[in-house]
């Protein structure tokens, strides 16, 4: 199940698309991208996503000049697979949290030169992983602080796939992806009409569109 939403000229949240796929090699997300364009995304400004190999590679042939950052929320839980003990699981995290949450990237790349340095003894595999993929969650600082709460993670869509989730287990069995579709698309229709009726969810100064893509 593929899904993009994205904040619009209006600063409203819409959904963009969405897709039934076999899987998320790059085949398939660079199909599904491409079929936004075809149906008329332009002018966006930023793609927030996790980092799985097969959307960043359809990323960069669809949207190549397009900024993109990485999740927080996931850098977060994919760092604790590089934590050696238990014990330091909880101090990493919260040195992580002191990087995301520096006032500006002159301030958080400080931060996260000093957490490398920190864990390059006692845990060299992690301090390996923070320096290669930390910064992919930097690129939020380009962006006015008033925004950056809100664009800082894909949560907007994690709670959204949380519940496709129960509702689809509810069925168990699809007999087909057309099935499958179905029920989503109508979910998601629902959903995409009570954000673009309801409140303001990003007040923006000039047309912008902010785009995420999940899984």
């Amino acid at each position: 199940m593929l899904i993009a939403s994205g904040v619009g000229a209006d600063s409203r949240r819409a959904i963009l698309g969405v897709s039934v796929s076999l899987g998320e090699h790059e085949v398939h997300w660079r199909t599904f991208l491409q079929s936004l364009v075809e149906r008329g995304l332009r002018g966006v400004e930023l793609i927030t996503s996790d980092g799985h190999q097969g959307r960043k590679a359809a990323r960069k042939a669809v949207f190549g000049g397009v900024p993109w950052r990485r999740c927080q929320f996931h850098l977060q839980q994919n760092a604790q697979a590089y934590v050696p003990r238990q014990s330091m699981k909880s101090e990493v995290a919260e040195d992580l949290r002191r990087i995301f949450n520096a006032p500006n990237r002159v301030m958080a790349e400080s931060y996260l030169d000093d957490t490398i340095r920190k864990y390059k003894k006692s845990a060299p595999r992690l301090s390996g992983w923070i320096e290669h993929n930390i910064p992919e969650g930097l690129t939020v600082f380009s962006f006015p602080p008033k925004h950056q709460r809100r664009i800082r993670t894909s949560n907007m869509l994690e709670r959204l796939s949380r519940e496709i989730k129960r509702r689809t287990q509810v069925v168990t069995i699809f007999p087909n992806e057309a099935s499958c579709l179905r029920l989503i698309s109508a979910f998601l229709m629902e959903k995409s009409e009570e954000w673009e009726t309801g409140r303001i969810y990003l007040v923006l100064k000039a047309q912008i569109n902010l785009f995420n893509g999940y899984t």
